[in-house]
């Protein structure tokens, strides 16, 4: 039986275990927390910080592979197993590519990836010298997660909003859609993708508020999302499943905004909505077996479900029985103990024969269920 662990313990490692039961694969969970929402679900739970080599290293000493949750791992660490005979999964070669958003853009540069103008900018100093390259975003190099460390700064009068740390400033392309493509790498460099989704972010959060598959876009559109994110994926050398985010502006061109070297929020939907999901076809790649089948069964909706604003403390679930009688909607609780504003608590998947009733759900979902705290309290 295959040893594997996986690095980071919260939803996308709780995912994974779930489908991992249908493998012969013992699993190992490196967290933090040990309350965190895939500990119950390992054969094998090991507390430490994913960003300390020792740790990292002493947890995967014995393993057959490893891979991540989430890009903030020890780099050194990972290297070191890989050398010893670990199979890593991204590489760690691609990892270190990937988790720094100045090396990312200037790896699609170098690949001939179409991707938004940017420059370089070690300080608000430096910052402050591009007012001409304005309206941009500034992206901080490493550190940023779930929205945080981005920024939009549309006049000089915003500049000071930047970061005083090595970043990338993009030159903001007037977006028309957001498309996400998940594509999975076998070991022998056999690509599969599944359909592409369209991505619509909550504007004051900068999180995914809800997601359409398939995405609404001309087959010429859809090759070419295709196309670019299989250049993305090829130049990294890597096994794996990777998330690959783009923008199309309104002009119809498409460029590659950032990639995520892992499963992905984008990709949660395809556990009911497709023959293979992105957590077993990433159990298949680690396993070496053929790639899975990843057409799609039925159209699918994603809603995330992120703390109400105002409420902390020991979350509950408004409105949770009414969802739970919707036909074709699936609750995924991650079973998070403590809610705060923002916060990733789960999502609901909906399935549905058109995209105008999954939009009709995702919004009485959004409506319906509720993130709060057992307190009631709001916080001023």
């Amino acid at each position: 039986m295959l040893k594997a662990g996986i690095l980071g313990g919260g939803q996308l490692g709780r995912m994974l275990l779930q489908s991992a039961a249908n493998y012969p694969v013992e699993t190992f969970v490196l967290e933090n927390d040990p309350d965190c929402p895939a500990a119950h679900l390992c054969h094998h739970f090991t507390l430490g910080d994913i960003r300390n080599f020792d740790a990292v290293y002493a947890f995967g000493r014995g393993l057959d592979a490893l891979t991540i949750e989430i890009e903030s791992v020890n780099l050194e660490a990972l290297e070191k197993l890989e050398a010893e005979g670990v199979r890593v999964y991204p590489t760690p070669s691609a990892l270190r590519i990937i988790k720094n958003k100045i090396r990312q853009k200037e790896y699609y540069q170098s690949v001939g990836v179409p991707t938004a103008a940017f420059v370089v900018t070690n300080n608000l100093v430096e910052l402050n010298n591009h007012e001409s390259f304005l309206p941009a975003v500034h992206k901080i190099g490493e550190g940023g997660y779930d929205g945080r460390g981005v920024q939009i700064i549309s006049n000089p009068a915003e500049l000071s909003k930047g970061f005083d740390a090595p970043s990338v400033l993009e030159k903001l392309i007037p977006i028309r859609k957001e498309i996400a493509q998940i594509v999975a790498v076998t070991n022998d460099q056999h690509y599969a993708f599944f359909p592409p989704v369209d991505m619509v972010f909550n504007p004051h959060l900068n999180l995914l508020d809800y997601q359409l598959s398939p995405a609404d876009i001309p087959e010429e559109a859809r090759w070419k999302v295709e196309a670019i994110s299989l250049s993305v994926v090829r130049g990294l050398n890597s096994a794996g499943v990777f998330a690959v985010e783009l923008f199309i502006d309104q002009q119809g061109e498409i460029f590659v905004n950032e990639t995520a070297p892992r499963v992905h929020n984008s990709g949660h939907h395809t556990i009911e909505a497709n023959f293979s999901s992105q957590f077993d076809m990433l159990w298949r790649v680690i396993l070496n077996y053929p790639a899975g089948n990843t057409k799609q069964i039925l159209p699918a909706a994603i809603v995330n479900l992120v703390g109400e604003a105002g409420y902390s403390g020991t979350a509950a679930y408004q409105g949770l029985e009414e969802v739970l009688q919707m036909d074709n909607a699936f609750v995924h609780i991650y079973g998070k103990k403590e809610t705060r504003p923002g916060r990733k608590m789960g999502h609901v998947t909906i399935l549905g024969k058109s995209a105008a009733d999954l939009v009709y759900s995702a919004n009485r979902v959004k409506e319906k269920l509720k993130v709060v705290s057992t307190a009631g309290k709001i916080i001023e």
